[in-house]
């Protein structure tokens, strides 16, 4: 939730985004999430506590893909104070290579165009931008880039 609100709500919470937020790190929505056996989860930590993860979808595809056996980035977060330290890079690094393992051929993520120092770091991480999708949470739609990986 945190990381969330950092990214997302640059100019204060509004009940849209407080809305978002509480579905989507609610304990259940979470524990279903865990649970599916196509997703997994990597997480960073630093003396026992939680800085950042990564949730990759496997076998997901999108509208501008065309590549067969993609594998959705859906959340990169690392918490304010750990970022620029490599846990990001590392997370991406260690997701990849789960997603190959399992048979992803390339990763792809959604980047909010707001968001601009993840518009900066997939392309520093190899990522090529291809295309740009908007995204709609709350009724309210938001303009993303799509970035991807060729894995292997």
């Amino acid at each position: 939730m945190q990381v969330f609100l950092d990214t997302y709500a640059t100019e204060g919470i509004r009940d849209s985004i407080a809305k978002e937020v509480l579905e989507s790190f609610s304990p259940d929505n979470l524990s279903k999430i865990i649970a599916k056996s196509d997703t997994f989860i990597i997480v960073a930590e630093v003396d026992d506590h939680l800085v950042g993860f990564a949730q990759v979808a496997m076998s997901t595809g999108h509208d501008l893909i065309s590549h067969p056996n993609s594998s959705e980035l859906q959340r990169l977060y690392v918490q304010e104070k750990f970022t620029g330290k490599g846990v990001g890079y590392r997370l991406v690094e260690e997701a990849e290579k789960y997603a190959y393992l399992r048979g992803a051929s390339l990763l792809w993520a959604t980047v909010w165009i707001g968001n601009n120092r993840a518009l900066m770091f997939y392309p520093r991480q190899g990522y090529e931008h291809l295309g740009s999708p908007s995204y709609t949470f709350q009724n309210e739609t938001h303009e993303n880039r799509l970035f991807g990986k060729i894995l292997g």
